[in-house]
């Protein structure tokens, strides 16, 4: 989101509304318009994202109005907006209606022995007739005056300032940034009190470029694509290559195995020789 913060007597002070931002690689461009009759606008691209007063949307100054301390919610007032209906009655054996029934397709299993066991009984299950603890319906109340509240009075805090807007000793730009992303770039920086000349520039510069630059930018996003898809392996030749390590590995343990005959052959073939010369 955008952070609009303005520095009132010292002390920084967030917008109070939410502001989207952009969150794209492309460049966008940023306005903060404060205006003499203590409005604002913020536009992104020179579209309007959000607008309202310096008094309302910053804590800037004490509220003007606040709720009377003092007050207290009238004893006779109703401010429950449903109540039970007087005229609603329980049905008749409705508290005799069970929570719990025996399972109906319950079994006593076969080797249930009544001598050793005790009384087979049928497991409970829940009655689906049992609405539980009976109440009786809610109508609208007829002596419903709503939610209570405190009546608003001045706020003896509440001292105006007419030049809430003015900012004297605005004679800087500096950029105070945190990101996760490295690569963000800041230009064309312009402070001014013409708005429609701001709106202006920023279509002679940023907006003379920004369709050459997405159109680049998609281009550069789709070789990088194509590079990555040439670059990973496919399933079937991840499927071949492991193929051929277990053909590979195989050959060797013929390998080994033939060695080892031959081996044995050689020195069942000495044992032999020894023998025949004894």
């Amino acid at each position: 989101k955008v952070h609009a913060i303005l520095t009132y007597n010292g002390t920084n002070h967030l917008i109070k509304k939410e502001v989207p931002c952009e969150t794209d690689q492309l460049t966008h461009v940023y306005t903060f318009i404060l205006r003499p009759d203590a409005t604002y606008s913020i536009l992104i691209d020179n579209v309007g994202k959000q607008t309202g007063s310096l008094y309302s949307d910053w804590d800037l100054l004490p509220a003007k109005k606040i709720k009377d301390p003092s007050a207290k919610k009238p004893e006779d007032w109703d401010d429950k907006e449903y109540i039970p209906d007087p005229e609603d009655t329980k049905p008749a054996g409705y508290d005799d209606i069970p929570k719990e029934i025996p399972d109906a397709d319950a079994k006593k299993p076969e080797d249930w022995e009544d001598e050793e066991d005790g009384e087979w009984t049928a497991p409970t299950i829940p009655n689906p007739e049992y609405n539980g603890e009976w109440k009786p319906k809610k109508i609208k109340n007829p002596n419903y005056k709503g939610k209570w509240k405190a009546p608003m009075i001045d706020n003896p805090d509440f001292k105006d300032d007419p030049e809430l807007y003015v900012f004297p000793k605005l004679k800087y730009v500096g950029v105070e940034l945190w990101q996760v992303k490295s690569g963000s770039l800041f230009d064309n920086v312009l402070v001014c009190d013409d708005p429609e000349y701001a709106k202006q520039l920023a279509e002679e510069t940023w907006g003379k470029l920004k369709d050459a630059e997405k159109a680049a930018f998609d281009e550069a996003e789709k070789k990088r694509e194509e590079e990555e898809s040439k670059d990973a392996p496919t399933a079937d030749s991840d499927a071949e290559d492991e193929q051929e390590d277990d053909d590979h590995e195989g050959d060797e343990s013929d390998t080994d195995s033939k060695t080892e005959e031959t081996k044995e052959e050689t020195s069942s073939d000495k044992d032999d020789a020894a023998h025949d010369e004894l």
